[in-house]
């Protein structure tokens, strides 16, 4: 399969170059126009995306983007109502939401086949990744839509990691009058009550605000647990002319939850014997378990045509997360007739800064159209974190119980760790000709990381600096159909060094894609097609020499097919469909795992999504969904010899619409599929969240 599979990439072009071949006369030329900078998923309608910010910084169709991208709308957001980023981005082909488990501590996800989830998470442009233990969790319905886009992209976005990135859209202030909200009740006595309010200021035809409010009450479906959320997000959009806009955001956010469950499985973690583990182990938290966070931020995003032709643009964020956490968890055997448990702490504030500042020219030169982005960004990570360990808890199989004292541990890490990031990027598109268009981004960046050690005073510092570049290309065809080929590449810096002294490099990425999209002329639609091969190096991977070092010779391969389909018809019906395919190597290690599967990476997924609305005006205002969402067996870890068994879940949702009011039911896992979402070697396993049951009424007033 992996030779065929490259073998096989030129059959999209040549799928496409037989239309051409057909209806050459028929093609009617575009002039390449590109208007000012919104990064804004939910400006398409319906479910079928026309246009993306996130690829190129400009708002560019998604026909002139040679990398592949996927958009949930609003629409699709509306549908499914999603309690997390995770379920939001779960019907993305390529995407595997929450890999291990739901979990409430950070976003989690892989993108073809990678974890991206500290690296690759974006609102409205800018960086909002993991760092230490705060993970600045978005909720869904403080958002209008999400980018996802596929492949290394650090020309413009600097240190990400190669499977792409997740860019949230926060909502805005908009003109027209907007008044709704919602009472949601839910699973495990859950209530969520929501508002979204905002519109002009008075009569000013200047000013725009809006208000978004969340507040959520509720538990996991553990004793003792916790899922509470309050959210409040004012905004506030100054536009005096129709060349200039100001845009500020903040977010106000509080969450009291509890951390996930991993529990051993008999006859494979201990002797079948010694028989289940007690139901009532699945279904308990032990108090002291929790994971409290208080998020803050606030930015603004400006933009101002100087003159036809020239725009000026910057965007900016500061956020801060404090998080008080604490988990007693199972962690693996101790023997075949005990579990070892520890007792894990973490206090720690976490600051951030980000900043982007932009310079469009539209320019012809010698009768070629251009489009030139320069840019120049910095972003700054800084995180103060105290922790906690304790494993010397030993607990019986065969008579479970935490009827015990459990002292707080003992503290092994007190520090700051700050990250400080630099770049300069270069991005232009060009129209070559009637129907080819060409892109190259160059990009230079700069890397401080530093490292105060308050328990032992061993400070570290280190500096990198990496040059990173991109080219690609789309051809128009006659009847909507647009093959495309495109290189990239990316980075992650690593800290430490090798045995000798040597420090370590970026860990270095780089991805082959050809593709091909079909926008159907006759109905409202787009088909997309994509093959790609990214390569990983500079790995860390154990020194065979120097035990406790590590050297860089690690190598991963991943190998994939996504196809996925965004149809709207006139007569109700929409669907969303896509399926995946990732053939996953190590290709070089030192861990004893060259040639294995990377861990947590299945090899098929698919899903389908579809929604009607009556047409019959007897059932006006009556839709219905469903959708059907498969994934193939992983490894828990790189040594392959744990499988987490593949999986399917069906999802539904019922809405009636009258007048203002509006009432919704929505049901994950309809048929209470009972899974493991993920099995360590050692570490036991973790339940998939089973049938979930919430109904919502919203009015708008």
């Amino acid at each position: 399969m992996k030779r065929s599979l490259i073998a096989a990439m030129p059959a999209l072009f040549i799928m496409g170059g037989a239309a051409g071949a057909q209806e050459a006369d028929e093609f009617d030329g575009e002039t390449l126009v590109l208007p000012t900078l919104t990064i804004d998923a939910a400006q398409d309608e319906g479910l079928v995306p026309f246009a993306s910010a996130v690829a190129t910084k400009t708002d560019t169709p998604i026909e002139r983007i040679p990398q592949s991208v996927s958009i949930v709308t609003e629409e699709s957001l509306e549908q499914r109502r999603p309690q997390s980023m995770e379920q939001a981005i779960s019907y993305v082909p390529g995407v595997v939401p929450a890999p291990w488990g739901q979990d409430s501590r950070f976003t989690q996800f892989l993108v073809r086949g990678f974890d991206i989830g500290p690296y690759g998470t974006f609102r409205d442009g800018l960086p909002q990744k993991v760092i230490g233990f705060s993970g600045f969790v978005m909720e869904p319905y403080s958002l209008e839509g999400i980018d996802v886009l596929k492949g290394p992209n650090a020309v413009l976005y600097g240190e990400t990691d190669p499977g792409g990135i997740v860019n949230a859209v926060t909502k805005r202030p908009t003109f027209a009058p907007l008044r709704s909200g919602f009472l949601t009740y839910g699973p495990h006595d859950t209530v969520q009550a929501g508002v979204d309010v905002g519109g002009p200021i008075g009569e000013s035809e200047t000013l725009a605000w809006r208000l978004t409010g969340l507040y959520r009450d509720g538990e996991t479906g553990l004793e003792n647990s916790e899922d509470d959320r309050q959210l409040i997000a004012p905004a506030l959009t100054w536009r005096p002319d129709d060349r200039t806009e100001l845009t500020i955001l903040t977010n106000f956010q509080s969450d009291r939850t509890t951390p996930g469950l991993y529990l051993p499985i008999a006859g494979e973690d201990y002797p079948l014997a010694s028989g289940d583990l007690p139901d009532w182990m699945w279904d308990f938290s032990p108090e002291i378990s929790h994971f409290d966070a208080d998020m803050s931020s606030g930015g603004y995003l400006f933009s101002h045509e100087v003159s036809p032709g020239l725009v000026i643009r910057q965007q900016a964020r500061v956020a801060r997360q404090d998080t008080d956490y604490r988990d007693f968890y199972f962690n693996g055997m101790a023997s075949d007739t005990e579990m070892n448990y520890a007792d894990f702490t973490v206090d720690e504030t976490a600051e951030t800064q980000a900043v982007d500042t932009q310079a469009q020219i539209d320019f012809a030169l010698w009768g070629v159209e251009n489009t030139l982005l320069l840019g120049l960004d910095y972003s700054r990570m800084k995180v103060d974190t105290s922790r906690g360990y304790d494993a010397s808890y030993l607990i019986p199989v065969d008579d479970p119980s935490f009827d015990f004292a459990i002292p707080l541990p003992g503290i092994y890490y007190d520090g700051v760790q700050t990250v400080e990031q630099y770049g300069i990027y270069a991005h232009n598109q060009s129209q070559l000709t009637d129907r080819l268009f060409a892109s190259f981004g160059l990009r230079q960046t700069w890397v401080e990381n530093r490292f105060d050690d308050h328990l032992y005073g061993a400070d570290t510092s280190q500096d990198d600096q990496k040059l990173v570049w991109d080219l690609g290309a789309t051809y128009d065809l006659p009847r909507g159909f647009t093959p495309y080929a495109s290189y990239s590449t990316g980075f992650v810096v690593n800290t430490g060094a090798e045995f000798d002294g040597t420090l370590y490099e970026p860990t270095e990425a780089e991805q082959y894609e050809i593709g091909l999209r079909w926008r159907p002329e006759s109905f409202n639609a787009l088909f997309s097609a994509a093959l790609y091969q990214i390569d990983k190096t500079n790995v860390l991977t154990t020194d065979p020499d120097n035990m406790g070092f590590w050297v860089q010779t690690g190598e991963v391969r991943h190998r994939g097919l996504e196809l996925e389909a965004n149809v709207s018809l006139m007569d109700g019906l929409s669907a969303v469909a896509g399926y995946s395919y990732i053939d996953a190597e190590i290709t070089s290690s030192n861990d004893g795992d060259e040639g294995n599967r990377p861990a947590l990476v299945p090899e098929h997924e698919a899903s389908l999504w579809t929604n009607y609305a009556f047409q019959d005006e007897r059932f006006e205002g009556l839709s219905l969904g469903a959708g059907v969402r498969y994934v193939g067996s992983s490894y828990g870890d790189s040594t392959n010899t744990r499988e987490t068994p593949a999986h399917t879940q069906v999802d539904a949702a019922l809405r009636y619409a009258r007048g203002a009011v509006e009432g919704a039911l929505n049901v994950t896992n309809l048929f209470d599929e009972d899974y493991y979402a993920l099995c360590y070697p050692y570490g036991g396993c973790t339940k998939g969240d089973g049938r979930q049951v919430q109904l919502t009424v919203s009015l708008a007033f």
